[in-house]
């Protein structure tokens, strides 16, 4: 088994625990993935921070406005490990209620860089926005989903 394949074997289902919760409103999960250890990076789809200090209330506020995740599937599109560093490259699709309101499905472009403290995998840069029909194309997709 390659370093990817390793990783991804490991990492593929606990990404998948990790939205779900946040999704039906739990940030813990998601915050246990973070690494403490500077340099950190969040560009989110709706918030930014660096540092620990400003990510994790932003995990904090975001977990607060999901609700009733439906559905959630992470597509990788690239990946790759070595050593100490990985990534994934992935669509996210997701089916959630956002501040209440009726769960509706989205899809998030997502760049997650990981990198491995005392044998663990943790995320150390997420860069994620939504998905437009203008760029549908790019990710070699037909249409969107219809909502």
């Amino acid at each position: 088994m390659t370093e990817t394949e390793q990783f991804l074997a490991t990492m593929r289902p606990r990404i998948f625990e990790t939205e779900v919760a946040l999704h039906n409103g739990d940030c813990g999960p998601r915050i246990a993935m973070w690494s403490r250890a500077e340099p950190l990076t969040l560009f989110g789809a709706a918030m930014s921070g660096r540092g620990w200090g400003e990510i994790e209330p932003i995990f904090d506020t975001i977990g607060k406005q999901f609700s009733n995740c439906q559905a959630y599937e992470n597509e990788i599109i690239a990946a790759g490990a070595s050593g100490d560093l990985a990534y994934t490259v992935a669509l996210e699709h997701i089916t959630a209620s956002i501040k209440g309101a009726e769960p509706k499905p989205y899809v998030l472009r997502v760049t997650t860089i990981f990198r491995r403290e005392d044998g663990d995998w943790k995320a150390v840069h997420r860069h994620a926005d939504a998905l437009t029909e203008e760029t549908w194309a790019f990710v070699g997709k037909l249409q969107p989903p219809t909502p």
